[in-house]
């Protein structure tokens, strides 16, 4: 499996005490290359883990990859942060939206449906979506 994570996939991932903490783990396991992620969504994944180290391991251990320049694509972010000023999306959820405009065959590994149903990429295009079940 192939995809761009999202911070409460991590999340659920690394702690055992997450109720998604089993479906995450079984998505880990179809993993065929390090998930597309991006530096936002490593330092959310870090606070509310309260772990950086735990976070640094999964891009040791493969399982996640940095690769979103942020920078590379601000007026893109610029754009969409004011296309859902009204949601208040956080940082992160722009990177990954934008991610997903780029990586267009990839699907958004999150546990955030309620925004993630909302968001378009390319302003009307569905983002394609692992979610848990339910």
């Amino acid at each position: 499996m192939k995809g761009i994570a999202d911070t409460g996939f991590l999340v659920a991932f690394a702690n055992r005490e997450d109720r998604y903490h089993d479906w995450a783990v079984g998505v880990a396991e179809q993993v065929s290359e390090p998930l597309l992620t991006c530096e936002a969504v490593l330092a959310e994944a870090a606070f509310h883990l309260r772990s950086v180290s735990v976070v640094l391991a999964m891009v040791r251990d493969g399982l996640v990859l940095p690769a979103f320049d942020c920078t590379a694509h601000l007026v893109p972010l610029q754009t969409l942060a004011t296309r859902y000023a009204d949601r208040d999306p956080d940082f992160a959820d722009l990177c990954l939206i934008r991610m997903s405009e780029l990586h267009p065959k990839l699907p958004v590994i999150t546990v955030d449906r309620k925004d993630f149903r909302i968001y378009r990429r390319n302003r009307r295009e569905v983002i394609p979506l692992i979610c848990p079940p339910g």
